[in-house]
């Protein structure tokens, strides 16, 4: 089943100076965050109840996520995974974004990347780099791992993370993690504000200032710690 539903078509915004872009990215442009899952991420499955599966599809649907449901997985070892979908490509305000290397995802985790990645990145990519993001690159989400240097599941083992690198704009330029944190000054902007808007949206938030081992990508899961690094 494919839910493709036109993406509604928003006013597009003034120019701004580049300090307002900050906020309207991490703060005043959002749109208001979903309810998101009070469980912590990597505790579990996710499961959801036949209710609050329809529900998170449907909010997909109306949102024009174009996604397909995936089969429950369980591999066992703490590695299953239900309730996810596979994104295919998120509404802008006027037009798309593409993805890659993506996985099933969670479907409450789907959700809030859609809204991230419209509200937040689109829109400080528009007022900060002067361009629309047209492509979201990613590590993947899905993956049976441990935490890097623990004995510990990952989120990732539920399809509860996904690791963004780069972000492709519609004028050929492509601002990745890893270059662009210490990059231009324009790109050390944009992608501050990124990362600050995906600390209101997600549980969990991680990237180059929390350790090494992000230093070329964002990390985010869903959750209710509020955990932002």
């Amino acid at each position: 089943m494919s839910n493709r539903v036109p993406p509604m078509q928003f006013r597009r915004l003034p120019r701004i100076s580049v300090a307002m872009a900050l906020l309207l990215s991490a703060c005043v442009g959002d749109a208001p965050a979903p309810s998101r899952d009070t469980r912590g991420p990597g505790t579990g499955t996710g499961a959801l109840g036949d209710a609050a599966v329809r529900q998170c599809r449907a909010l997909l649907g109306e949102a024009g996520v174009a996604f397909t449901p995936a089969q429950d997985l369980f591999a066992g070892k703490g590695c299953d995974s239900t309730n996810a979908v596979y994104l295919q490509s998120l509404p802008s305000d006027d037009s798309r974004m593409s993805l890659s290397n993506l996985d099933r995802v969670y479907c409450p985790l789907a959700d809030s990347f859609a809204g991230w990645a419209r509200y937040g990145v689109n829109r400080a990519a528009e007022q900060i780099m002067g361009s629309p993001v047209m492509k979201i690159e990613t590590f993947g989400s899905y993956s049976c791992r441990n935490v890097a240097g623990t004995g510990r599941r990952s989120a990732h083992s539920n399809a509860q993370a996904i690791d963004i690198s780069a972000f492709v704009l519609a004028d050929g330029r492509r601002v990745t993690v890893l270059d662009g944190w210490n990059g231009s000054r324009a790109e050390r902007e944009f992608l501050r504000a990124v990362h600050q808007s995906a600390c209101k949206r997600f549980g969990t938030t991680l990237g180059p200032d929390y350790n090494a081992a992000h230093r070329n990508h964002f990390h985010v899961e869903p959750g209710g710690g509020g955990f932002c690094r």
